[in-house]
């Protein structure tokens, strides 16, 4: 891989001069993208197809082999469809809103690595980076009920903003536990800082990960993450008997799809930072000889897909809460636990029983 890279870029370098960089950063940027786009549109179409195995249905099945082209016939549904704005809604700021939503979802994937030395960006304060750019994204949502000039988008953006508020601060403590063990903030050294340890010496990768020792807040991230992104059971936002899709209800065609993407992939997002965290990232599960010719981002995409899953069977097995219960399960709960566990690893850290030295 080295090798490969280093012939790219002394290539690029001799036809394009001092663009260059530039050029070869853009390059990297369209070849993670354009394949993220392609993952949030079949995620639709997986999360369809699960639901329906679930509840013995066959799911999306008519339009192309099996119903693989469902995502490009929604895709152009959304694309023909015409994009409308109320009459006295604040044009500028309704515009701009999705693009808040979308763009925190596509920019955190910036120092995403998919295997060793596979990264657009791996800066050393990575983690930091993605809490931050994540963060932004609760702006767009806010724009999108106040532009619109209409109460029920109004009352949505404020459950979401204050449901998304609530569940970040337990999602932080939960990574700061993290940045105890690994003592580092780069998301690669997060990774390989798992592969070490009594357990990794004997091969069995998977008891050496974070999530054993760290179970309780691997458990508050992942199900914090699920109401970060306002999916089932969490969606109060898009309670269709009370304010019909919640900060969305006034968008239409791609400003109403771009809400759509952003929805997705978050989930993307949360369940690939849950992998690297807590699961290993791109390390395999067991040492063997034949499965360490499998390439690394094969790891990081079984992981997250598991967990996607996982997250699309709630949706189909459980009832959706009232809002009083989620903020209720946001400060009562896993706050105060996830400021007990933090203490508690940071006491274990510090004494002669650390496991992570």
């Amino acid at each position: 891989m080295d090798n490969f890279l280093n012939l790219i870029n002394t290539n690029g370098e001799a036809i394009f001069g001092s663009l260059w960089p530039a050029i070869w950063a853009l390059v990297r940027i369209v070849i993670i993208v354009l394949p993220m786009f392609g993952c949030v549109a079949y995620l639709t179409l997986w999360e369809r197809k699960l639901i329906g195995w679930m509840h013995i249905r066959l799911g999306p099945n008519r339009v192309g082999p099996l119903g693989l082209l469902q995502p490009i016939a929604d895709a152009l549904k959304l694309l023909m469809k015409e994009i409308i704005s109320p009459a006295k809604a604040s044009k500028v700021l309704y515009f701009i809103a999705p693009v808040m939503v979308i763009m925190p979802a596509f920019a955190a994937w910036a120092v995403i690595p998919f295997q060793a030395k596979m990264v657009l960006a791996d800066v050393n304060a990575g983690l930091l980076y993605v809490m931050a750019i994540s963060s932004i994204g609760v702006y767009g949502v806010i724009l999108a009920g106040w532009s619109s000039n209409s109460k029920y988008p109004f009352l949505g953006a404020m459950r979401a903003s204050a449901q998304m508020i609530s569940y970040e601060i337990a999602m932080g403590f939960a990574l700061v536990t993290v940045l105890l063990t690994s003592g580092t903030l780069n998301l690669s050294a997060i990774v390989i800082s798992q592969n070490h340890g009594y357990f990794a010496n004997m091969g069995l990768n998977f008891l050496s990960w974070n999530w054993l020792p760290l179970l309780p807040m691997f458990l508050i991230y992942f199900i914090s993450g699920v109401a970060e992104t306002n999916r089932h059971p969490f969606d109060v936002v898009e309670g269709e008997s009370e304010i019909v899709a919640g900060h969305m209800v006034e968008y239409s065609g791609m400003s109403f799809a771009m809400f759509f993407l952003a929805e997705y992939a978050n989930m993307i997002l949360i369940a690939a930072l849950a992998s690297i965290m807590f699961l290993g990232g791109w390390l395999p599960i067991v040492d063997l000889p034949i499965l360490r010719d499998i390439p690394g981002f094969f790891w990081l995409f079984a992981k997250t897909f598991f967990l996607l899953s996982c997250v699309i069977w709630l949706r189909a097995t459980l009832p959706r809460y009232r809002y009083d219960q989620i903020m209720r399960l946001g400060w009562k709960i896993f706050i105060p636990i996830s400021v007990f566990w933090v203490v508690v690893i940071g006491a274990w850290v510090v004494s002669p029983w650390n496991i992570w030295k």
